[in-house]
């Protein structure tokens, strides 16, 4: 797994876990170390308002996603065995991506 690769996997959330895509957010150096693997979420549901730690991805559909998505700064750790890699996103989602991780974490 590389950062920026789009994964499923299963999502915890405030009142069940729920499986869904993310993307990727940690190294593959990282990854060589540690048995899980850091990722933000994606979302079909348009965040209101949309923050500054919020994206839409324009290039969903050849991304692998199956519907229009959007990108927020919620970062989790899952294990790397239990996701599945189903795309990655192009070069200007993911340059959207990292600014609202630099925008969440600072220099990033």
């Amino acid at each position: 797994m590389k950062p920026g690769d789009i994964v499923v996997g299963a999502f915890p959330g405030a009142h069940a876990i729920k499986t869904r895509p993310a993307v990727v957010l940690s190294t593959e150096d990282y990854h060589r170390h540690r048995p899980d693997v850091v990722v933000g979420l994606i979302t079909t549901q348009t965040p209101r308002p949309l923050a500054p730690t919020d994206c839409a991805l324009r290039d969903w559909k050849q991304e692998g996603l199956h519907a229009a998505s959007y990108f927020r700064l919620f970062p989790v750790t899952l294990s790397q065995r239990e996701v599945r890699l189903i795309g990655r996103l192009s070069d200007s989602d993911w340059e959207s991506v990292r600014l609202c991780c630099r925008i969440g974490f600072g220099s990033w």
